[in-house]
């Protein structure tokens, strides 16, 4: 039996393994943990069922750090050591395909009507993880720019405007404004980037709401990119303006609305500088 530190080769092979599960989960196919488990014993040295059933914890809670989805049974276990964090960010640039996938219903178009996104409250200080938890999660965040990875997914960040846009035309036929609902445009697609938002709806009674979308298949605390024009046309249209941040999409996607001030609801941090010659 071994309690020493996990070797590379240790967490490299629960890493798969657990990718393995989670692709099974999150298709809704059956599998058995103590299965997997026990196929990995021989493979480890000298683990037990425990330390590996623990492990897997560990992994949740690393894919939360990561903004990434993860799976329900094993909760998230903090205090793991970065080791562990570094044979996740391997599997993830091995496996370059999961980071784009899809959820495995996408909206429908036609005669069927999609449904609307839950919309819940905001992230607030009051609903904050313990301050050691949240800590290790941003700085795994920060360390591998989960925001950073998210704003260069073109296929995640399109689906998810895709999605809200779905939700906006579904939201305002369910309160009897089929002539507003026909009037979202998708301002990202039809027009290309610099607007300093994604979609142009309308709220029931008319009045105009620009809406940009940030996605993630995590949890709601990933941090986000916002670029300098987003701030700038958030501050000069507060009253039409909101962000609507979209997550858990792999599986079942939820959100939350932000309006201006952004940064009475968050940090907003420098990320990037203008290098201009003197």
């Amino acid at each position: 039996m071994s309690s020493g530190p996990w070797t590379d080769e240790e967490n490299d092979r629960i890493v798969a393994d657990y990718f393995a599960m989670l692709t099974e989960d999150i298709s809704g196919r059956p599998y058995n943990k103590a299965a997997h488990r026990r196929a990995l014993l021989p493979l480890l040295n000298g683990r037990t069922e425990s330390s590996i059933e623990f492990k897997h914890q560990n992994i949740s809670a690393v894919l939360k750090g990561l903004g990434e989805d993860w799976i329900p049974g094993y909760r998230p276990a903090f205090n793991f050591q970065m080791a562990l964090v570094d044979a996740v960010a391997r599997w993830l640039n091995e496996n370059a395909a999961w980071l784009g996938r899809l959820p495995e219903a996408r909206p429908v178009t036609g005669l069927q009507q999609p449904e609307q996104i839950w919309v819940g409250p905001p992230p607030t200080h009051s609903n904050q993880p313990p301050p050691q938890e949240l800590e290790q999660m941003l700085h795994i965040a920060h360390k591998f720019d989960a925001a950073g990875r998210d704003e260069r997914n073109r296929v995640l960040g399109r689906a998810g405007e895709e999605r809200v846009l779905a939700h906006e035309r579904a939201a305002l036929r369910s309160e009897g404004r089929d002539d507003l609902a026909r009037k979202v445009r998708w301002v990202s697609e039809e027009d290309g980037d610099g607007a300093g938002y994604d979609i142009a709806s309308f709220a029931p009674n008319g009045q105009p709401r620009v809406i940009e979308v940030k996605t993630t298949n995590g949890w709601e605390r990933t941090p986000f990119h916002i670029t300098r024009n987003e701030l700038a046309v958030a501050d000069e249209r507060r009253s039409e303006w909101c962000l609507f941040r979209l997550w858990n999409f792999s599986r079942e996607p939820k959100a939350f609305e932000l309006y201006p001030p952004l940064d009475a609801h968050v940090s907003l941090t420098a990320a990037t500088f203008q290098a201009s010659f003197h």
